[in-house]
């Protein structure tokens, strides 16, 4: 469950290291995000080097949570930590994705991040 003021690592090479959701787009009630949402977060931490620089706006889909998801067959997964890469549109924004990427990104059409990622779980 990712919310407001939540802070998440990037698994990607676009420079910025944390970024802190502050908006889960879909509504006026809208609290939670979960893993294949997009969200809305400022870069936090980034590279010197990089091309994200800190504060810059950014959306991002999660890939990894640390709260237990339930898949459609019954059966739990979790991941150590909250992670998320960056997107335009369906594409991710750096060339490179680090550790494990959920099976139900695949679902939702990111296919060019499923195809990246050196793990899917």
């Amino acid at each position: 469950m990712i919310q407001a003021e939540s802070k998440l690592k990037v698994a990607d090479n676009t420079g910025a290291k944390i970024i802190e959701c502050f908006k889960v787009p879909g509504g006026t009630r809208r609290r939670y995000a979960k893993i294949g949402d997009v969200i809305i977060a400022s870069v936090k931490s980034a590279d010197p080097k990089g091309s994200l620089k800190k504060k810059a706006i950014v959306k991002a889909l999660i890939i990894r949570q640390k709260k237990p998801l339930r898949r459609k067959d019954g059966s739990y997964i979790s991941f150590s930590d909250n992670a998320a890469v960056i997107v335009e549109g369906k594409d991710p924004k750096g060339t490179r994705i680090f550790g494990p990427v959920a099976r139900e990104i695949r679902d939702l059409g990111y296919m060019k991040i499923i195809s990246l990622a050196p793990e899917v779980l």
